[in-house]
């Protein structure tokens, strides 16, 4: 080879090294970048994940302390203090100094907005009196919870350009430019609290507000923290409720650590065309939400099947759509993505099969949430809690698994691996379906709560 032509080739090869098309440049994920700004490794574990992981810890931790105190002492206080608290959380993410304080600051930020995304629910509950009444508004809030979280790799993927700084300055300024909305639209919505406000200037009114006495907030705490872990580990349907429901929506993260690997891998994505697939995990979300709108009638119409409690639905009536969901879809929707992903194959062909996956996963956690709100009435509010715990902690530490799970079984065994715990999961509205109505009977706090 000449001179010349060895220039010629070396020329060549400077220059693609240097195009923004060869994969070694392919942008990488904000939470590596991050990782590789404060110098933390990522080969030999996920350590890039950390900043979720401590986020959906104290998202788990947050309601359970933060959700008793709102309930008793006002939501519209509480939810101004913490929104502006989460706001000014935003600037020490962007300055942090050190991996160290990041992850301090992120789960700070967690616990907070943890509050902040449940005490939603409890508004709902606060404002529509009856089932009937909250079907919708709680499904819209499921909806917007599950594909807000599914949405943020796509949102990543459009602001890939930007610095990771940048992408917090972002968010403060949305965040600050909705304090005076907050501040204007956010009321008081708590009957009670409203009630004894009312009482002080009206003395009609102070018999009525006496019927709803302010605990001591060492007992509000001891009830919101080992309510919540008792009903867990004592009531078999809280506890497999939670297993399906945690599983779901872990999945949701575990899938953002999936997607990279197999789209990278086979069909040459870059992380930013990856997270722009999750968009397939919406799209089966949203035709689950409009799938959940006949679901809510036909438990409205089972109020006529009713023998013991006449002209009330049943609790079982809202797990139908969510049998086959789970089994179809989630299940379904893993065998069908693991078993397509191949070079050879079209990337849509796995990604349909992630569609089936966000559908059923919208479908599983609105049941979940509402027949337990059915079933536990008076203690609704702690089973919920308790399901949330096992949600977020799901969310946090599945997915650091999910790097390794992926390399050591491959792409088909591993999507395999988590279809057929889908399909053991399936059992626990199969038996509820089943002899639901027998285990309820059996339940004391579900006994406690009718008066029993």
């Amino acid at each position: 080879m000449s001179d010349d032509t060895q220039d010629s080739l070396e020329d060549s090869r400077n220059a693609w090294e240097k195009r923004p098309d060869n994969p070694y440049n392919w942008p990488e994920p904000k939470n590596l970048i991050i990782a590789e700004h404060f110098h933390v490794p990522d080969t030999a574990f996920p350590h890039s994940y950390w900043p979720v992981t401590v986020w959906n810890t104290g998202a788990a931790i947050g309601p359970m302390v933060g959700m008793p105190l709102l309930e008793n002492f006002g939501i519209r206080r509480g939810y101004m203090i913490l929104y502006l608290v989460f706001t000014a959380m935003v600037i020490p993410q962007a300055l942090a100094p050190n991996f160290a304080t990041f992850l301090v600051v992120r789960a700070i930020a967690g616990f907070v907005g943890g509050v902040l995304q449940n005490l939603l629910e409890q508004v709902a509950t606060d404002i529509w009196a009856t089932d009937k009444q909250r079907n919708l508004p709680i499904t819209l809030y499921k909806f917007a919870y599950i594909s807000g979280v599914t949405l943020g790799p796509v949102l990543g993927a459009v602001v890939h350009e930007l610095s990771w700084r940048w992408v917090f300055y972002i968010q403060l300024i949305i965040y600050g430019a909705m304090i005076p909305v907050v501040l204007t639209i956010m009321k008081e919505t708590r009957g009670p609290i409203i009630l004894s406000r009312l009482a002080k200037a009206d003395s009609t009114l102070a018999r009525a507000a006496n019927e709803f006495p302010r605990p001591k907030i060492s007992v509000l705490l001891y009830d919101a923290i080992a309510r919540p872990a008792h009903l867990l580990f004592t009531e078999p349907v809280v506890f497999f409720l939670m297993l399906w429901a945690a599983f779901c929506f872990g999945l949701v993260f575990i899938m953002t650590q999936s997607i990279a690997q197999v789209y990278h891998t086979n069909y040459g994505f870059s992380d930013s065309a990856s997270g722009l697939v999750q968009v397939s995990l919406f799209v089966g979300e949203a035709v689950g939400f409009l799938a959940c709108l006949p679901q809510n009638s036909y438990y409205q119409r089972s109020a006529k099947r009713n023998t013991v409690n006449p002209g009330t639905p049943i609790p079982e009536a809202r797990l139908p759509l969510s049998i086959p969901a789970s089994l179809l879809g989630l299940a379904g929707g893993l065998f069908w993505y693991a078993w397509a992903s191949f070079p050879h194959v079209h990337w849509m062909v796995p990604t349909v099969g992630l569609a089936f996956v966000g559908f059923a996963i919208m479908i599983i956690i609105t049941a979940v949430d509402m027949y337990i709100t059915d079933a536990y009435t008076e203690f609704a509010g702690s089973a919920i809690a308790a399901v949330a715990l096992g949600e977020n902690l799901f969310a946090a530490w599945l997915p650091l698994a999910a790097k390794s799970m992926y390399t050591t079984l491959g792409f088909q065994w591993a999507s395999s691996l988590l279809a057929f715990v889908a399909v053991v999961l399936t059992m626990a509205p199969v038996v509820l379906w089943w002899k639901g109505k027998v285990i309820r009977g059996k339940s004391g706090f579900i006994k406690e709560a009718k008066g029993g």
